[in-house]
């Protein structure tokens, strides 16, 4: 691995801190991150900043660095894209609500789109006039998304659509959505699905958002009952749902594959804030274990992540390491929350509390984490893909691989 960047991405990312030091704000500090900032505010007062943040980086460049200038990108390369990416994350600047829209529904339209939809499209996704959603996941159909019901029944140039998503993210303030379903059970479940575009305002499309214990409602049920979606909205032939879904999923990884605080840093300075007994929480053994082994977690992650740029900086296509990475952050990232409770005793109970170190972030990360280890590909589906990909294990045995979908038991015709 090489840590240093070249002279030229140490030049880009001078000029990167430069316009973020002007134009950003204030930095991130200890307790008072993104994560807890997006769950304090109200979600219309957030989103209205994302959008007016994401359209200021777009005229200046850095919307969306390695899209194409003619769909509102910087004609600039992956690696230019991770040094500001990485830089941003300094900032106290809104995050999150065009992941999936940028990092995901925008390359899917732009390697299958015809060229009067991806210029239609693309440069308002860019500016963030436009947030986008992914419907892929159903109630039986999450980590097997081949698995999944909604149906497309031809019907002359359109299509309807008729079943139910759930844990859409954002489905609930998105004006557009990708959308992946099943227009022929009588084949095997990977080749009977086809993939569209749709307006998420389309009658027929309803949105039901979910309460979740942390007391957000991000994720959503999506009912659809005949909604009519033209065929020149279908992305791919008919029948190649599967790999147009694969090249999301490709994207997934980069897009959102990131896991949030709280880290080792603010688990540390909250260790110093707090007490056990008459000590700082910080001079207990048990405590500085704990600490030292996030701490050789958080470099694991760190060294990976340096691994990957490496071989991007190449010019070389990275491996699986996103899966190590938000493999290892999902599950450090619960247990950091867990503990960080822990140790404010009582107030670990409270969820908003602007007096209390850490502003909340501990009690939100701990409820919220379950989710994160679900979402983007659960640690089961993460421990495949590592197992198989790095550690070239045998794969598991898949015996419905090429039986017709309406023949598996479970599946609906």
């Amino acid at each position: 691995m090489d840590f240093n960047d070249t002279p030229q991405e140490a030049e880009y990312r001078a000029q990167v801190r430069g316009w973020l030091d002007a134009n950003a704000g204030g930095k991130k500090g200890s307790g008072d991150s993104v994560f807890n900032a997006r769950s304090r505010r109200g979600e219309s007062e957030y989103i209205a900043r994302a959008q007016k943040w994401q359209a200021k980086k777009t005229e200046a460049g850095y919307g969306v660095i390695q899209w194409p200038r003619e769909y509102g990108g910087a004609g600039g390369s992956t690696m230019q894209a991770l040094i500001y990416r990485e830089e941003e994350a300094r900032y106290d600047v809104p995050a999150g609500v065009f992941d999936i829209g940028l990092g995901m529904c925008g390359p899917v339209l732009m390697m299958y789109a015809d060229e009067k939809t991806k210029k239609r499209l693309l440069p308002s996704m860019a500016r963030g006039q436009d947030v986008w959603c992914q419907l892929f996941s159903e109630p039986v159909a999450g980590s097997d998304l081949a698995g999944l019901r909604t149906r497309a029944s031809r019907d002359g140039d359109d299509w309807l659509i008729n079943g139910q998503k759930v844990w859409t993210s954002g489905a609930h303030y998105s004006r557009y959505g990708i959308l992946v379903a099943r227009h022929d059970p009588t084949l095997a479940k990977h080749k009977g699905l086809t993939f569209f575009w749709l307006d998420m305002h389309s009658p027929g499309v309803e949105v039901k958002p979910i309460r979740q214990i942390s007391g957000s409602s991000n994720f959503n049920e999506v009912f659809f009952t005949n909604v009519r979606i033209p065929d020149s909205q279908r992305l791919g032939e008919v029948g190649e749902g599967w790999q147009v879904s694969l090249t999301t999923l490709m994207n997934e990884r980069f897009a959102v594959g990131t896991v949030g605080p709280p880290d080792w840093k603010d688990v540390f300075a909250l260790a110093r804030q707090v007490s056990i007994g008459d000590q700082p929480a910080i001079a207990s053994a048990a405590v500085r274990s704990r600490l030292a082994d996030w701490y050789v977690e958080a470099e694991g992650l760190r060294l990976i992540k340096a691994r990957t740029m490496t071989k991007l900086s190449r010019g070389e296509t990275p491996g699986p390491e996103a899966s190590i990475a938000k493999l290892v952050g999902g599950t450090k990232q619960q247990e950091i929350g867990s503990f960080g409770a822990d140790l404010l005793e009582q107030a670990g109970a409270v969820l908003d509390g602007e007096a209390l170190p850490g502003h909340g972030m501990f009690q939100l990360a701990y409820l919220a984490s379950p989710g994160i280890r679900i979402a983007g590909g659960s640690d089961e589906i993460l421990r495949n893909i590592i197992a198989e990909r790095v550690l070239a294990l045998p794969g598991d045995i898949r015996i419905d691989r090429d039986v017709p979908y309406n023949q598996i038991p479970g599946g609906k015709g």
